[in-house]
């Protein structure tokens, strides 16, 4: 790859793997659109590390105290605010696992094609703007139940499909069941640290066992890049995201969708 191309890849890792407009759509793009080489396992793990370093370090007093209160709680009785919300995450993590395991070679063979991309970027974002107009936005992320975390779990694993959106589907299905769109965000953003944490351990091992070799300069730059960008994405949507909410990005999705189908079809 390029400079010019670790810096774009890296750019649209950091700021779609947290925006509800789906990163793996975006990064099968370039080489599906402009012909750009694939990115390589060396990369993309290195993308992957340096989102996740954004969210847990943005994340870090959170983390710090669901931890905490885990260790204390999670196996008493007596359970926390904290200790629960603890719980939901496992819980809703869960369903993903599964799927991923279950589904991985055939949505490598048969998911990534940009006709699919397509289909799940409009779809998907239409239930987002449906579920943003139909929120009742009553409910805050410490009222959630096991039965809510498990829903959102299940829709996660939906996301395994390119153009669907992890950040997104996750954020529609806390809107759906009556969260406040910031907390619906930060919920799916503490989902994330144990799926992308998943998938750079899955990738790691992948790329222990290739003879690729490896640019370490490549790596550097775009963990790095990926890093900024998705810190500073994380900050700036849980600062809008309540006055904006959803429709910019609906309309976002419904754009990038029309364009790929013209590019698949004409």
């Amino acid at each position: 790859m390029t400079i010019f191309e670790i810096i774009i890849l890296a750019i649209i890792q950091g700021l779609t793997e947290f925006l509800p407009i789906s990163s793996s759509a975006h990064l099968i793009l370039p080489s599906a659109v402009f012909g750009w080489h694939n990115q390589g396992l060396a990369y993309d793990v290195a993308v992957h590390v340096g989102s996740l370093l954004a969210v847990m370090i943005y994340f870090r007093q959170d983390i710090a105290r669901l931890i905490v209160a885990w260790c204390k709680h999670g196996l008493s009785q007596q359970q926390t605010t904290d200790s629960k919300l603890a719980w939901w995450v496992i819980l809703a993590t869960i369903p993903a696992v599964i799927m991923g395991f279950l589904l991985k070679d055939f949505i490598e063979v048969y998911g990534r094609s940009a006709l699919v991309i397509a289909t799940t970027t409009i779809v998907f974002g239409l239930l987002l703007w449906y579920a943003d107009k139909k929120a009742s936005l009553a409910k805050n992320i410490t009222q959630l139940t096991w039965k809510n975390a498990l829903f959102i779990g299940l829709a996660q694993a939906i996301a395994i499909i390119p153009g669907t959106s992890r950040s997104g589907i996750t954020m529609t299905a806390g809107l759906m069941l009556g969260l406040d769109r910031e907390s619906a965000a930060r919920f799916s953003f503490l989902l994330s640290i144990p799926v992308i944490l998943g998938a750079g351990l899955l990738a790691s091992i992948d790329l222990l066992q290739s003879t690729e070799p490896v640019q370490w300069l490549e790596l550097l730059l775009g963990a790095g890049f990926s890093f900024i960008c998705a810190y500073a994405c994380i900050y700036l949507f849980l600062a809008w995201i309540s006055r904006i909410g959803m429709l910019p990005f609906v309309i976002y999705r419904l754009i990038l969708g029309t364009l790929l189908l013209l590019f698949v079809f004409v």
